[in-house]
């Protein structure tokens, strides 16, 4: 039994390929579907717009090739090179620090938390015990980190980032005028850091405008039709962007008739969403400067010094979280070799009881039944220490090979490799609908 983490994130891969391999809602489960048929025995996957992860327990067959083989049909072109593969304790390692927000483009954001909190929800038809066991462990671990540390005081997120960006463009942004297309959580909490920022007006603008207007109505702001707000560009200082929709919404024709109208007054907009919402032709408008995801980072670099300091703590608690995973997981997969132990001793058992009972015709039904409690008693001292033995090396890291040496040992290869089911926890963490 191993646990894989495959995958490609920020550091690995450029926008441009992420947003190939980003996986909406509805595609997760037919992806981890093909993903068991390939070997895998549970599969989650996590995809935002700076990750997309699968994460496995596997059998015999390795399924990590199927998933290259996935990732590389949508970038049409060999995947490998954009991405990695985290084993065992370095992959457990890897999720508890994605979810605690190590592994974030800003350190110590808090809306990756709720991802990995939606991403097992929506993987849990095709997960197992193990799995749900990794994810629990990850959200609880976030949570330590979130309260035992500093990483996550005053975290930033992508939506601010976006905003200080633009604070920087203008100097300020006291009196200036902004547009928010989208109204989901990424997008309200842009609309919160303008406010805050002083914006003299503020737009939303959504698809459905029953959202919009449930959102500008509590920040102050004015909700428009989303086909209407093209014509409001003229009068807007900074657009911030964070749709769901898988194409470009903003193209250069929605831009071009306003920009007479603009004269010299530039136009800053902010793509923060994957797959990005702009399309990258409006970069060469006149006095219009685009900025996507990947232009945010020189801006979160300015700003972490502080949560920098707190890292050699929380992956100190990290640390201590992912041996106690490992030693469970470990532990656990020696349960189905000493059940099928047993089951194959007891066979032996009976066997034997009834052909030396045979023999023992004239016992007593008394000293019969004491025959029989002599034979269960030995059968269980001598399995005894066996029993303990291999359930302690193969969770002290001596591990599976141990487990794989027993089932040799006894002639036990049949023995089923799954692990038995187990009462599951629901541990809260906050929900989101925002990318990393």
């Amino acid at each position: 039994m191993a646990l894989i983490a495959v995958g490609a994130n920020f550091r690995t891969a450029p926008l441009e390929v992420r947003e190939k391999f980003a996986y909406g809602g509805s595609e997760v489960g037919g992806l981890l579907s093909r993903i068991r048929a390939a070997g895998a025995r549970e599969a989650a996957l996590l995809s935002t717009c700076n990750r997309t992860e699968l994460y496995v327990i596997d059998s015999d067959t390795d399924p990590v090739p199927a998933f290259w083989n996935e990732l590389s049909d949508r970038l049409g072109e060999d995947a490998r090179r954009f991405g990695y593969v985290r084993r065992d304790r370095e992959a457990a390692a890897h999720l508890f620090r994605v979810a605690s927000g190590l592994d974030s483009m800003i350190i110590g954001e808090a809306q990756i938390q709720g991802q990995v909190r939606d991403a097992w929800e929506r993987s849990r038809a095709q997960s197992g015990v193990a799995l749900n066991r990794l994810f629990q462990s990850a959200l609880s671990v976030a949570s330590r980190v979130r309260i035992e540390t500093g990483v996550g005081r005053g975290a930033a997120s992508v939506s601010s980032a976006a905003v200080q960006l633009a604070k920087q463009i203008f100097g300020s942004l006291r009196g200036r005028r902004a547009m928010v297309l989208g109204a989901g959580e990424m997008a309200e909490l842009a609309l919160e850091c303008l406010v805050k920022e002083g914006v003299r007006a503020a737009i939303v603008a959504n698809r459905t405008y029953e959202r919009a207007a449930e959102l500008a109505e509590r920040h102050g702001a004015t909700a428009l039709h989303y086909e209407a707000c093209w014509s409001d560009l003229a009068g807007v200082d900074v657009v911030i962007t964070s749709t769901s929709s898988p194409h470009p919404v903003v193209r250069a024709d929605h831009i071009t008739p306003t920009l007479t109208a603009r004269g010299d007054r530039p136009l800053c907009i902010l793509d923060i969403a994957l797959p990005r919402n702009v399309d990258p032709e409006v970069r060469k408008l006149r006095n219009v400067f685009l900025y996507d995801l990947d232009d945010l980072r020189a801006v979160v670099a300015a700003t972490l010094g502080r949560r920098h300091e707190e890292l050699p703590t929380a992956e100190r608690l990290l640390s201590d979280e992912v041996e106690r995973y490992w030693t469970w997981l470990a532990g656990l997969a020696s349960v189905p070799v000493l059940t099928t132990l047993r089951g194959a001793m007891e066979q032996v058992r009976e066997q034997e009881l009834a052909g030396a009972l045979r023999r023992l015709s004239h016992l007593s039904p008394a000293d019969r039944e004491a025959v029989e409690h002599l034979s269960r008693s030995l059968m269980n001292k001598f399995l005894h220490s066996p029993s303990v033995r291999l359930r302690a090396a193969a969770a002290n890291g001596r591990g599976l090979g141990v487990v794989d040496a027993a089932r040799y040992l006894f002639a036990l290869e049949d023995a089923p490799a799954t692990v038995p089911p187990a009462p599951e926890e629901h541990p809260a963490a906050p929900s989101s609908e925002t990318v990393e």
